[in-house]
């Protein structure tokens, strides 16, 4: 039987995937059994953005025995934020959750993120995302805790867009109203759409709070315990944070000062261990990244790992 009609509040669990399908599999199980205590009713829409729809068969599988309503749509074109878009158009509820396809939740994820929406009259709640390891990482990734995000006490508001992402989140459909605001394409083979969009929102006003409470747990596979992993994606994530930066500004000269002072330092941080080499070789790669972004030059040109 599919989720019933209690309340008027309806949330759309919106999933974008790409060649994930266990993954997805996973996150699908963990999504049968939300705690709702009444208030909330909730259904899952998935965007498949394989054009060979890799998780249309996981999809199907799952609608036969879910509790809840399953909705599988395609992007054909790999473009992550034509993807969340498109998820956008086919929710049906007035609230929208986002969470990736690597990730899977706590049993109270939707009540929490729900309840403090709610108190906190916003716009949107953000919740942490923890490192889930398949497998014994290298003790330099333990040590220099890179697979760690920022967290904050909840209430917390959110006022640097670096600190928001789209893969624990509970937004309201009226950010949605307007679709010129919505996700946009330009970042689609980067990454960085989310930070992008939420940029707009508060500049437009919207506040987005923290919730300590409402976890999630991201999949770390052995190929991401490589050092080149996260090198990579510290210098794409620096040349995506150069969009619309200008050369001769403030943070621009805070880049160069920061590269200046990391690589010279560098080999000394070897003397204290690989977990602190990496973690400052990765700032290092972020200045690097976003002052070759600056400059028109791109090592890295879409997000491919």
């Amino acid at each position: 039987m599919k989720s019933q009609l209690l309340t008027d509040n309806h949330i759309s669990v919106c999933i974008c995937t790409y060649k994930r399908p266990q993954m997805l599999f996973n996150l699908l199980s963990k999504l049968q059994d939300q705690v709702t205590e009444n208030q909330f009713t909730y259904s899952a829409v998935v965007v498949d953005n394989d054009s060979k729809q890799s998780a249309h068969d996981t999809v199907t599988d799952w609608k036969q025995k879910s509790t809840i309503e399953i909705h599988y749509f395609c992007e054909p074109e790999q473009n992550i934020a034509r993807t969340r878009n498109k998820a956008i158009a086919n929710a049906s509820g007035n609230f929208i959750a986002f969470i990736d396809d690597d990730e899977f939740p706590d049993n109270t994820w939707l009540i929490n993120l729900f309840n403090a929406i709610n108190k906190y009259k916003c716009a949107g709640i953000l919740g942490p995302v923890k490192p889930y390891f398949e497998e014994t990482p290298p003790q330099w990734i333990i040590k220099s805790r890179i697979c760690e995000r920022s967290s904050f006490l909840t209430g917390t508001i959110l006022k640097n867009p670096i600190q928001t992402r789209t893969g624990n989140v509970l937004l309201s459909k009226e950010l949605f109203i307007n679709k010129a605001i919505h996700f946009n394409p330009q970042f689609g083979r980067t990454g960085g759409e989310d930070v992008d969009f939420f940029k707009r929102m508060m500049i437009n006003g919207f506040t987005f709070i923290w919730c300590n409470e409402a976890s999630v747990y991201e999949i770390v596979p052995q190929e991401r315990f490589k050092k080149c992993y996260y090198l990579k994606r510290a210098l794409l994530r620096g040349e995506v944070n150069a969009v619309n930066s200008r050369l001769f500004s403030l943070n621009t000269m805070k880049s160069a000062l920061a590269f200046i002072l990391y690589t010279t330092i560098l080999p000394f941080f070897l003397l204290f261990g690989q977990h602190v080499f990496m973690k400052y070789l990765i700032k290092d790669c972020d200045h690097i990244g976003k002052l070759l972004g600056i400059c028109g030059l791109s090592l890295i040109k879409e997000k491919d790992f």
